[in-house]
């Protein structure tokens, strides 16, 4: 075998082992899933005070490599016309941000459908749950719930390095 066969068969054993790695690490390593023990989902009543929801059958996944990764499933015991008069809606116009293939309760097109169809409802859930994110909850007439991340005006400008503004909170 000549020496550029090898390197060649060399290079594309590197990339395909590379590339096998990275897909692995992005899409399952580092994702852990929730216990659904302890697990309290709130939203921002429309006074601005956290209020627990009535949630069951809680799926969730979460990952420390990043803030905006956390996502989550449930079913809830309350209508969306008692939520619309009880929670604050999200002021800013979110979707949903897509999960690993694997976590199939959580369909981020099939949820961003029925928002715009009006059969699902955005709601503020915990701002600043961690320093320029927020936490997001959507529920459906059908009575699921889901909830993912945001990052929010602070931080997109902390990310970014504009000047944050007097409505910023500490960091």
């Amino acid at each position: 075998m000549t020496t550029g066969k090898f390197l060649v068969i060399a290079i594309v054993i590197c990339a395909a082992v590379a590339g096998g790695s990275l897909y692995y690490l992005q899409i399952y390593h580092f994702y852990e899933r929730l216990s659904a023990q302890g697990q309290q989902i709130n939203a921002t009543s429309l006074n601005g005070d956290l209020s627990p929801l009535p949630i069951s059958n809680f799926i969730g996944i979460d990952a420390s490599s990043s803030p905006i990764r956390y996502r989550a499933c449930f079913d809830i015991d309350l209508s969306l016309d008692e939520a619309k008069t009880q929670f604050s809606p999200y002021p800013d116009r979110s979707a949903p941000r897509t999960a690993p293939f694997w976590f199939e309760c959580f369909d981020a097109d099939a949820i961003g459908a029925q928002i715009a169809a009006g059969d699902a409802v955005i709601f503020t859930g915990t701002t600043n749950i961690e320093y320029g994110i927020d936490r997001v909850v959507a529920l459906t007439s059908q009575g699921r719930g889901y909830v993912w991340h945001e990052i929010n005006d602070c931080g997109d400008k902390a990310y970014d390095g504009s000047p944050l503004g007097d409505d910023c909170p500490e960091r």
